[in-house]
């Protein structure tokens, strides 16, 4: 079975390229030129990814995707935008999409980056299906994190991570104290053929840091000036790893 796409894009030169090259790589596509009924869309079908323009007539691509993820819609997201909208790519990514393309586009970005989003959807569902046994822990200061289950505790209570905001968690916890450069992350978190920038990492440390900065002063995310990040804990909280 082909997967199912849904293109919500109001502009039907955009849709027409998108769809036709789409299919001629096998996927299944449907298009809908306003936000509200590509909410309903996302919202009542089964689609494997969604390509989804920011500047919509009535309800917008923010809306959208804002209320796709507050409804628990886990679908693989790629916003549409203009060039040099650095702003609304971040806003976008800051809400849950899992990448962005800049109009205008080539055949050959637009494909890439659907099949690495994707694997990298797929991987995490398969990670996320996998076994309970043997299963760790990571506690460090008031924080408690669980590999197996994609499940984080700050003083005791249950906080929601975006898939990539705990992968990243999950990797500056295995090296607390060492620097972490943006290359390692992106290349560990969003893997080699990821197309996105450098601002997809501090996007991502930025939304994390504020989670984890509620109620717990032990463990923080510090910046390193022109290199990347390292997860510091304090010297009284101490951590554990255990299987």
């Amino acid at each position: 079975m082909s997967d199912k796409v849904l293109i919500i894009e109001d502009e039907p030169t955009i849709a027409r390229l998108v769809t036709y090259n789409l299919s001629l790589e096998g996927y299944e596509t449907e298009v809908v030129g306003n936000g509200a009924e590509g909410l309903h869309h996302a919202m009542h079908e089964d689609y494997a990814i969604i390509f989804l323009d920011l500047m919509l007539p009535g309800m917008n691509g923010f809306e959208v995707l804002q209320k796709l993820r507050q409804n628990g819609v886990k679908t693989p997201v790629i916003i549409l935008t203009a060039r040099n909208a650095e702003e609304e790519v971040v806003q976008g990514l800051k809400l849950g999409a899992d990448d962005y393309i800049t109009k205008p586009f080539g055949v050959a970005e637009l494909l890439a980056r659907t099949a690495a989003v994707l694997r990298r959807s797929r991987n995490e569902e398969t990670k996320e299906a996998g076994t309970e046994s043997g299963e760790r822990v990571i506690t460090l200061g008031d924080l408690q994190i669980y590999p197996d289950k994609y499940e984080v505790f700050l003083n005791g209570q249950w906080i929601t991570l975006r898939p990539k905001e705990f992968e990243v968690l999950l990797y500056l916890a295995e090296r607390p104290g060492i620097v972490i450069t943006r290359d390692d992350l992106m290349n560990v978190v969003w893997g080699f053929d990821y197309i996105g920038g450098q601002r997809t990492v501090d996007v991502h440390v930025s939304s994390l840091r504020k989670k984890l900065e509620l109620n717990q002063q032990t463990v923080q995310i510090e910046s390193i000036r022109g290199v990347g990040y390292k997860l510091m804990v304090s010297r009284k909280s101490g951590s554990t790893l255990t299987k």
